[in-house]
């Protein structure tokens, strides 16, 4: 009996963990912060978990593309897809072939990193904004937008960050912001666009291997899909009235929080 109950609190949990996960990436993103762990805590081997949750929330960053279309910028789609492509498969094809108990080890020293990337992506996202601010006030004309970079050394700086998106992910849109931005693009709005774009598309080519592969356990995923869905979409109606920076806060909390716990269990 007390396994029983064991059971249904670790499906509770999973259930509460993807809709937390929903509800953070609408307002800030690092969802994966509660849903992977929860994953874990169903007893799912930690590469079929990072699968699982891979696919199940993924469907809410396609409709993230869908709204942030008229904002990409059509001279880098070539090379921001290539190396999606080729970054997204590399990645969830290495992550397969890595050892289950070498994985969890790296799994708090991953959380760990990508908690601290999120924290640091407010700052240097203001830092941008503003920069494009001034640019604009600087009587840029209608005509006059961020130039084409050049594309084989912007290829070589996104494939590795496509790559770890295809691996693990997390924390993964500010290093696509950053890359994007060191090559002259300071458009906030395009930055945005561009990113989620890379992401959407590496983690599809990770989906897509993930399946194909057998990697992802069904009946996890689809409770995580529907109600990460559900927390997404609650959570976007209440995302602007909610101060950003207290969100961010919260969430890289919640990211060193399970970094820390999962370096306790393996002391």
């Amino acid at each position: 009996m007390f396994s029983d109950l064991t059971v249904h609190l670790h499906y509770a949990w999973l259930v509460v963990a993807s809709f937390l996960a929903g509800v953070m990436n609408a307002m800030a993103g690092g969802g994966s912060f509660v849903s992977f762990p929860a994953m874990l805590a169903m007893g799912v081997a930690p590469i079929q978990a990072n699968a699982t949750n891979t696919v199940a929330l993924w469907p809410g960053q396609l409709t993230s593309v869908a709204a942030l279309r008229e904002d990409l910028r059509k001279d880098l789609l070539p090379v921001v897809i290539v190396s999606s492509i080729l970054g997204g498969v590399s990645g969830a094809v290495v992550l397969l072939k890595t050892e289950q108990v070498t994985f969890l080890h790296m799994v708090p020293w991953l959380l760990l990193v990508a908690s601290l990337l999120f924290g640091i992506s407010g700052p240097v996202s203001k830092w941008l904004r503003v920069r494009a601010e001034s640019k604009a006030l600087a009587a840029r004309t209608e005509h006059d937008r961020d130039a084409t970079p050049a594309l084989l050394p912007l290829f070589c700086v996104l494939l590795p960050v496509c790559f770890y998106i295809g691996y693990f992910g997390a924390g993964a849109g500010f290093l696509i912001m950053s890359a994007l931005a060191l090559f002259g693009i300071e458009d906030m709005r395009s930055l945005n666009s561009m990113k989620v774009l890379a992401a959407c598309l590496s983690n599809l080519c990770a989906v897509i291997t993930f399946i194909v592969s057998g990697a992802v356990i069904w009946k996890y995923c689809l409770i995580s899909m529907v109600t990460c869905g559900v927390g997404g979409y609650l959570g976007a109606q209440y995302a602007r009235k909610l101060n950003p920076d207290v969100l961010r806060l919260i969430v890289v909390a919640t990211g060193v929080l399970m970094a820390g716990y999962f370096f306790w269990r393996q002391a």
